[in-house]
């Protein structure tokens, strides 16, 4: 027989052998860090996922794909990091990406699948893992009141320069003049840069070129450009100035708004003796237009039954749970209903009116049969006529069923009950305190 002293031995060296292997398991984890989380619509949110093993990474480590549902999302890169927990280091990688919400909605950062090859501790050759990150929910503020939200961006900065075709000095009626403004703008994208704002002017016909958007980015940065093509077709001659052109947008981090001018054009346009070219011309650039609009003119979006997949489940969801609504009041209906006519067919009330029927046809079988039926519904001392009667306290209507049952007895035709007298005894007698426990049912009598 082993000592208590060995046990407790076989008992530690079991413990130590525990935490020995707790102490070397392989740890992997990750970690999901926002650098706000909120911002306005546009406002880029930078989106940190890292990954941590407690060996070390034997391959590089791809996210995939990332999509965020209401926003535009661009992956930057992916850098070595540490961490030091309880005295030892981590190594990790650091994924980073920049998200832009697109409208004034929630949007949320997905759950990542991160698959990555690590050694288990104490081995060198990779082990396939896959890392599962946590959700992230990112709050969007509407563009704030009082800003022209076809014109709202967010930046920290953007580089305005315009560029002309033609001779603006020398121009006469008939001439076109081209005007490109191009808008570099950082810490966004192409896609949320508002297209320019163009005033009309008398005498001048407006025909667009076609918008050229792009998108820059490197292992650090983001930015986009956006040129746009205006050309002016002057009819009439005279003066004409093209008012100035101011573009905002809004700093994050300044927490202001900034704008850029360029400033108003004033032009001499002079007459043109050869004025019958000028229907050509307006011809060929309402072509040009036209063709561009098709050529730029999205697809149609997928629709079911004129909807959009998203209104459309809304809608079917709406439609069973009114079909569900419908079921279950139906079936309440029907329930209430059955247990309704349960309890009214046990009530004093179902006997009376059987009672007042066959006294009403005057068949006396029916008549005798439904009153004493009626009568075992009511608290009385003795089940009779005559009881009821003396109960009311009316000598007159107790008379007239002492003559009724007496023409029974004799077996003569007894005299046709008068109903309204009925009506009003049984009014008495349930208006009573000692009755008025008797069981009516649920309607009115």
């Amino acid at each position: 027989m082993k000592s208590p002293g060995s046990t407790l031995q076989v008992l530690g060296l079991i413990f130590a052998l525990l935490m020995s292997v707790s102490a070397h398991a392989q740890k992997l984890w990750s970690e999901v860090l926002l650098s706000k989380t909120s911002v306005y619509v546009g406002e880029p949110v930078q989106v940190s996922v890292r990954v941590y093993t407690s060996t070390w990474f034997t391959e590089g480590v791809d996210p995939g794909n990332v999509k965020v549902n209401g926003a535009f999302t661009v992956y930057f890169r992916s850098v070595s990091i540490s961490k030091i927990e309880n005295g030892k280091t981590f190594p990790g990688v650091e994924m980073i990406f920049n998200v832009f919400p697109f409208d004034d909605e929630n949007v949320t950062f997905p759950s990542l699948e991160i698959h990555v090859a690590s050694p288990k501790d104490g081995d060198y050759k990779g082990v396939s893992h896959t890392i599962k990150s946590k959700a992230r929910l990112i709050k969007v503020k509407p563009i704030p009141p009082g800003f022209d939200a076809d014109q709202w961006l967010v930046t920290t900065n953007v580089a305005v320069k315009q560029s002309w075709k033609g001779n603006v000095k020398n121009v006469k009626v008939g001439d076109v003049l081209e005007r490109s403004i191009n808008r570099d703008a950082v810490n966004t994208v192409s896609e949320l840069i508002p297209p320019t704002s163009w005033d009309s002017i008398s005498g001048v016909s407006f025909y667009p070129a076609r918008s050229e958007v792009q998108n820059h980015s490197s292992k650090t940065a983001i930015s986009a450009t956006r040129t746009e093509t205006m050309r002016y077709l002057f009819e009439k001659e005279g003066e004409v100035t093209l008012p100035e052109m101011v573009f905002t947008w809004w700093n994050p981090l300044r927490q202001k708004i900034y704008k850029r001018t360029l400033p108003a054009v004033t032009i001499q346009v002079q007459p043109n003796p050869d004025l019958g070219m000028l229907a050509s011309i307006k011809d060929s650039l309402a072509a040009q237009v036209a063709a561009i609009k098709v050529a730029e003119e999205p697809e149609p979006p997928f629709t079911i039954f004129g909807m959009s997949p998203k209104k459309f489940a809304a809608v079917i969801i709406a439609f069973a749970l009114l079909c569900l609504a419908l079921i279950f009041s139906l079936k309440w209906a029907v329930n209430y209903r059955k247990n309704y006519l349960h309890k009214y067919r046990q009530s004093e009330l179902f006997y009376w009116r059987k009672f007042i029927r066959a006294a009403r046809n005057n068949d006396l079988h029916s008549t005798i049969t439904a009153l004493y039926l009626w009568i075992d519904q009511l608290n009385l001392p003795q089940p009779t006529a005559l009881c009821f009667a003396e109960i009311t306290g009316d000598a007159a209507f107790l008379k007239e069923i002492q003559n009724w049952e007496q023409a029974l007895a004799q077996q003569n035709n007894p005299p046709k009950l008068v109903i309204s007298d009925w009506r009003k005894a049984r009014k008495t007698y349930l208006s009573k305190s000692k009755y008025s426990t008797v069981n009516t049912g649920w309607i009115n009598p």
